[in-house]
């Protein structure tokens, strides 16, 4: 009999643990031809979120859980769950039923019967989105997709259900700065891709704000992409080719007119336009050498603090 190993990360959930647990439990029922783990990784939670998992760990062996030493965020507990799955198969699901528990049968009984690695989700619509937060992802996928050769499906979710050889192959991308949906895309393997209608919070509050979206998808556009570079690099070679012709003209107009003193409206406009296209060109490169600067320091993508399998704690 396989077991299924079931990653959820957990970041102040404690109104949507029980929520969830609830209807995993009638899910696990249902599936009585696989064994089950459900892996808790608690990021940091300041709430009750570890009391209750130490309650479900009592409660049903079936409960692990992983307890970090402070919040280092989704990417870092989606590591520390597939490196501490035991299971043959390993999912990655939400704690607030976002991701519909439901859905985990039928993808199953796809990689038993047929030629995939993994079964992944995506949203077919966004209702119940705010206006502007759908524009501005479907704007990042748009953008990221033209820019970079690793395809990242839009509406993709991190919710999937992955053979253990991929688990592997994704474990292999040790790397600090984490892009799953990138990553899950990067390492290849056969990939079913199914679709769901975007499904409300069951309990509790996003943890997701503008500013933290936007700087994850900074992670995707600088992981999966040097495009930036390349427009900073051109942008350099463009202003030199105008600044050149720009000396030209001056030359020939002098020499033609003489030397009249005019135009400094418009040469402090200018000053300050290729100003401001410098700042953002050292600013794209910043982005990278700060990225490889977090690379080469080694440091470890999380530390645990307490565990159901090691009350030491330890890291990775």
């Amino acid at each position: 009999m396989h077991m299924i190993s079931v990653i959820i990360p957990c970041f102040n959930e404690e109104e949507a643990l029980p929520v969830y647990y609830e209807a995993m439990t009638k899910v696990m029922e249902q599936m009585d031809m696989a064994e089950f783990e459900l892996l808790f990784v608690d990021d940091g939670s300041t709430d009750r979120t570890l009391g209750i998992l130490k309650s479900l760990n009592k409660r049903d062996e079936r409960c692990r859980y992983l307890s970090f030493s402070r919040n280092f965020g989704k990417e870092a507990a989606i590591y520390a769950g597939l490196g501490n799955a035991k299971g043959d198969y390993v999912a990655i699901m939400d704690v607030d039923l976002q991701d519909p528990p439901s859905l985990l049968p039928k993808m199953y009984e796809i990689l038993e019967n047929e030629e995939y690695d993994s079964v992944a989700t995506k949203r077919s619509t966004r209702t119940g989105e705010p206006k502007i937060r759908s524009f501005l992802s479907e704007s990042f996928y748009k953008f990221i997709n033209r820019i970079s050769k690793t395809e990242i499906v839009n509406g993709a979710r991190d919710y999937r259900l992955m053979k253990r050889k991929m688990v592997d192959a994704v474990l292999e991308m040790s790397e600090y700065n984490r892009f799953s949906k990138g990553i899950f895309q990067w390492v290849g393997f056969r990939t079913k891709w199914l679709e769901y209608e975007n499904v409300e919070r069951a309990a509790g509050e996003t943890k997701w704000s503008m500013r933290k979206l936007f700087l994850y998808s900074l992670e995707g556009i600088t992981g999966f992409s040097v495009a930036p570079l390349s427009l900073a690099s051109i942008a350099g070679v463009l202003f030199c080719l105008i600044s050149f012709l720009m000396i030209v003209v001056i030359v020939v107009r002098t020499l033609i007119w003489g030397d009249p003193v005019s135009g400094w409206p418009s040469l402090v406009c200018i000053i300050f336009m290729v100003g401001g296209i410098q700042l953002f060109c050292t600013g794209i490169v910043g982005q990278y050498l700060s990225k490889t600067y977090l690379e080469t320091k080694h440091r470890p993508i999380f530390m645990l603090k307490d565990s159901s399998d090691d009350k030491d704690g330890g890291e990775l």
